[in-house]
């Protein structure tokens, strides 16, 4: 089909991804490229639009990242978000950008001072989310301020006769309440573009890309079970058939009866061949005595793509392995170009610099939510595509310091408890993620009318739409208190249960 296309031009932004996936949720086919991209190429594109994104680079500093000025001179409308926007203003005519008095940072109310095109049905002060040192002092030649908050003078400006449009703040998040409706009237008001693009569309588009990468190789995949690694492996079978085994490591960080369910699923009911490896011993003895977080993270990825090449010895002239790899991943592992490393990811900063196999990654620029589309769209299980997401390390980064089999025990039969009881109550497919986490400390109770020396369980539960934020999810006491009973009763180690009630951020959802 004849797409329009949205180019983004990534300036190394956090939130560069979740643009692109507003786009998509709008059925529009976007684009992202690195903010040094020729201007040939993005004639080749021929983009209907070109969105800016964010960056934490400050416009005035040496170095900063820029953009070939003859975007400028193509016709088309721009978009420029926070960076972006303090980009237009340095590089046209007459801007002038510099360091804000006082930064500003989190929730604001954004005063309009026109409803007219990208603020079309917008309300006057909407909640909006900011993130910026820098402001615009001086608007371009062209330009009008469209819109101001308490701190910022220049929250949004355009040039409406080249559609040129820039907003101080990120419509991409959901913190900006009304973001869903500026991106729509940018999209469709401004730039006209059809909708016309799915996610169907996309399996088509990563089904070819896969098979021109791919060839005639023998591919295996690491499937973990969860929805990223059975998706990703169920795209890459439809590419290319036979050509793909899957292998299941059981590193022995799974959750109660997980293995056993991976190997019905995918070896009995998905007819994908699958090797299924026993490998809880030697993960084990790797972690023995390490209890920094970043340092499992590393081990575990390492392990794994031991395991994986191994096995593709076995099978002989495998060169390519397939992961799940979804973009929050990417993100928080500091795998774009500027944005900063919060964990890493075992598929992805925790992967060794040097590699036997090449990466096949069919979900590499996805978010969860899409993750689940393709899924439904492809037929799977709505049991794996509704599975809450667990991360690959499983749940040695749920247990605080040391990693032993006695601890994995005590956390698998407290985290089953919790599962349980948050399908028992309906809220299993509401709840973003929920799980237990056991910490190195204990504490004191009584029970009996003895003393006890046991171990807290912190029970975690969020939502979220993308992992890239979350909210502590406000369970009823009902269901804590059920939790909290069963666990205490039940796992005679554990004589305590504590709730987490941070966000993310300044939290993450997993605690390691």
């Amino acid at each position: 089909m004849d797409y329009d296309k949205i180019l983004i031009l990534d300036f190394g932004g956090q939130y560069s991804q979740l643009i692109a996936r507003r786009v998509r949720e709008f059925n529009v086919y976007s684009i992202i490229r690195g903010h040094d991209i020729e201007l040939e190429e993005i004639k080749k594109i021929d983009p209907a639009a070109i969105i800016f994104s964010g960056g934490p680079d400050s416009v005035t500093g040496p170095g900063a990242p820029g953009v070939d000025q003859g975007v400028f001179e193509l016709g088309i409308p721009i978009l420029g978000i926070c960076y972006g926007m303090q980009l237009m203003a340095q590089l046209l005519e007459a801007g002038h950008v510099e360091k804000a008095e006082h930064g500003e940072y989190g929730k604001a109310n954004l005063e309009l001072f026109t409803q007219k095109k990208l603020f079309k049905e917008i309300d006057n002060h909407s909640q909006v989310w900011m993130s910026h040192g820098d402001h615009v002092k001086k608007v371009p030649a062209g330009f009008e301020v469209i819109a101001r908050t308490e701190l910022t003078a220049a929250a949004a400006m355009a040039d409406f006769e080249r559609d040129f449009y820039g907003v101080q703040f990120h419509p991409e998040v959901n913190h900006t309440i009304q973001g869903k409706t500026i991106l729509h009237n940018f999209l469709f008001r401004i730039v006209n573009v059809k909708a016309n693009w799915n996610m169907a569309d996309y399996i088509n588009e990563e089904v070819e890309r896969i098979r021109k990468q791919v060839g005639k190789g023998k591919v295996i995949c690491g499937l973990s079970g969860g929805v990223d690694s059975a998706v990703a492996s169920a795209i890459v079978h439809k590419a290319i058939g036979d050509q793909l085994t899957c292998i299941f490591v059981d590193h022995g960080l799974l959750r109660k009866g997980e293995a056993e369910q991976v190997k019905r699923t995918f070896g009995e009911e998905f007819n994908i061949p699958l090797i299924y490896v026993d490998a809880k011993k030697r993960f084990l003895d790797r972690l023995t005595g390490i209890t920094e977080p970043e340092e499992k993270r590393k081990i575990i990825g390492d392990e794994f793509i031991q395991v994986f090449d191994e096995e593709a010895e076995k099978l002989e002239d495998v060169r390519y392995l397939v992961q799940g790899t979804i973009y929050s991943d990417v993100i928080e592992s500091g795998g774009t170009d500027k944005a900063a490393t919060i964990k890493s990811h075992h598929n992805v900063g925790g992967l060794p610099e040097e590699m036997n196999l090449e990466l096949v990654e069919p979900l590499h620029f996805l978010f969860k939510d899409e993750v689940r589309k393709i899924g439904e769209v492809l037929g799977l299980p709505e049991e794996i595509v509704w599975r809450q997401p667990f991360p690959g390390p499983g749940l040695a980064i749920r247990i605080i310091g040391d990693v032993d089999w006695d601890k994995l025990e005590i956390l698998r039969n407290a985290d089953a408890i919790v599962q349980e009881e948050i399908k028992d109550a309906g809220l299993y497919r509401d709840i973003w993620q929920s799980f237990a986490v056991l910490p190195d400390l204990r504490s004191v109770g009584v029970m009996g009318d003895e003393r006890t020396y046991g171990y807290p369980i912190i029970l975690r539960a969020v939502n979220s739409d993308d992992a890239m934020t979350a909210d502590w999810a406000r369970l009823p006491y009902e269901v804590m208190q059920s939790i909290s009973n069963r666990i205490v009763n039940q796992v005679k180690e554990v004589n305590r249960v504590v709730y987490d009630i941070t966000s993310k951020p300044p939290g993450t959802i997993e605690w390691e």
